[in-house]
């Protein structure tokens, strides 16, 4: 039993005098979230069947709730990684619809083209001049 820098999944709060391994009714002091979850484990990927790395891992259905997995690895910064994955999934829509990072706000100008364009793609800007 070894002692980790591990914060809570759900409100990020340090997790102080919690011993490894995680017993799974272990809750976070602050939230009360439990932490033997697959958002809190180290092979957690939304990207992923089943939302995890682990290819013999048996599907859990809520990622939020206590289970049993026997793979369950906590990870140091899973408040970080659903944090960081958020700012990749932005940027990647940002680049999608042309904006620069950051500036996921339509200028006026740009909205109205866009609606525009729409309208000429859906066949719509015809049956306004009628």
């Amino acid at each position: 039993m070894t002692k980790v820098k591990l914060h809570c999944w759900k409100c990020a709060e340090p997790l102080v005098d919690i011993l490894l391994p995680f017993s799974r009714l272990a809750r976070c002091k602050a939230c009360k979230a439990d932490l033997h979850v697959c958002r809190m484990c180290e092979f957690f990927d939304t990207t992923v069947s089943h939302h995890c790395r682990e290819p013999i891992a048996e599907k859990v259905n809520d990622k939020t709730r206590a289970n049993f997995c026997g793979y369950f690895q906590p990870c140091e910064n899973a408040r970080r990684n659903e944090h960081t994955r958020a700012k990749s999934s932005q940027a990647s829509l940002e680049s999608l619809f042309g904006l620069e990072q950051g500036d996921s706000k339509l200028s006026a100008d740009n909205a109205d083209k866009a609606l525009q364009e729409l309208d000429t793609l859906f066949g719509l800007d015809e049956k306004k001049q009628e």
